[in-house]
């Protein structure tokens, strides 16, 4: 995860803290940073560009799937058919 990202959610659940807490803000931002990171982490995430990558190669590889599919569905159709003649 970007650690942008996990830095700003870190930080708007710090801010949720009711006031009386906010002396201890930083202190619990960065707790709740290393909470989420190991979370995130258990998690097994792929990056978004790699999910899309694989998304593709699992298109292409249907439409390769179908094809052959209908080629062989042919071909077992004409061996079915008596010989011309």
């Amino acid at each position: 995860m970007d650690p942008k990202t996990l830095d700003d959610l870190a930080r708007r659940l710090a801010e949720a803290v009711p006031p009386a807490v906010r002396g201890f803000q930083e202190d619990l931002q960065k707790n709740l940073r290393a909470g989420l990171q190991a979370a995130f982490a258990r998690l097994d995430l792929v990056p978004r560009q790699e999910f899309d990558v694989q998304s593709d190669v699992l298109a292409r590889t249907r439409e390769k799937l179908e094809a052959l599919e209908a080629r062989v569905a042919e071909l077992e159709r004409r061996g079915q058919e008596p010989p011309p003649g």
